[in-house]
């Protein structure tokens, strides 16, 4: 990637910018990078008309989990503007109708106030199992709670719920793409990020170990070995 290309990294689910700490110092190193605010619309189309305003005119594009479904909504509003792209954690699915039903009755907790508390219960599925009594990861998932607050996560989960089937247009996506997972992540099989890397021509499929659904905390200098590799691309 050239220095002057603006790396945009999109976050999560409940996540801030706190998600990519672990990793940026290094990225950064590599040229610009901005990190979008996704919490202030209640509309995939929303969110990536707002992150695009915001934007810089062209640049390379990675979303975790969340942030890869509104990569892919960005990709279909504007894709002359994305010179890479970065999948991490994430899938081109719509939502089923057992997740929809979950997660409202999580915004139903959140609204009584438990969203603290939903998080703790969530965490042990989010990270590879030698993980889940990681204190410094949970620490950090808690912070990102109150970076997205009770409002920004309902406005997440509804614009997840939302959310379009990415599959049909995955075919159109023309630029290098790299998809990244962990082999132990529960949120999201590793099954719909083969998926995905099958129907984007060209994409390469990086599978970390020893890594669930946070690859950033949980694998930091992997992550940035496949995200280093994919910006050099």
């Amino acid at each position: 990637m050239d220095q002057t290309t603006p790396l945009l990294l999109v976050p999560g689910l409940a996540s801030s910018a706190r998600i990519y700490a672990p990793v940026l110092p290094a990225l950064w190193r590599l040229g610009p990078v901005m990190i979008a605010n996704h919490i202030r619309d209640d509309s995939m189309a929303a969110i990536a008309a707002r992150v695009l305003r915001e934007a810089p005119p062209r640049f390379a594009l990675a979303g975790h989990s969340m942030g890869g479904y509104i990569a892919l909504e960005i990709m279909r509003q504007a894709p002359e503007r994305v010179l890479k792209l970065a999948l991490i954690n994430t899938q081109a699915r719509p939502d089923t109708p057992e997740a929809t039903a979950r997660r409202r009755g999580l915004m139903e907790r959140a609204r009584r106030g438990e969203l603290r508390a939903v998080r703790e219960e969530s965490f042990p599925e989010l990270v590879h199992p030698s993980r889940r009594d990681d204190a410094d990861i949970l620490k950090l998932v808690h912070a990102q709670d109150e970076d997205v607050g009770v409002d920004g996560y309902l406005r997440q989960q509804t614009a997840i719920i939302a959310r379009v089937d990415s599959r049909p247009t995955l075919a159109a996506i023309r630029c290098p793409t790299l998809v990244l997972t962990g082999d132990a992540d529960n949120t999201i099989p590793n099954a719909f990020s083969k998926e995905m890397a099958d129907g984007i021509a060209g994409a390469r499929l990086v599978i970390l170990e020893r890594c669930g659904h946070l690859p950033q905390p949980e694998q930091p200098e992997a992550t940035v070995r496949a995200l280093t590799e994919w910006l050099a691309s």
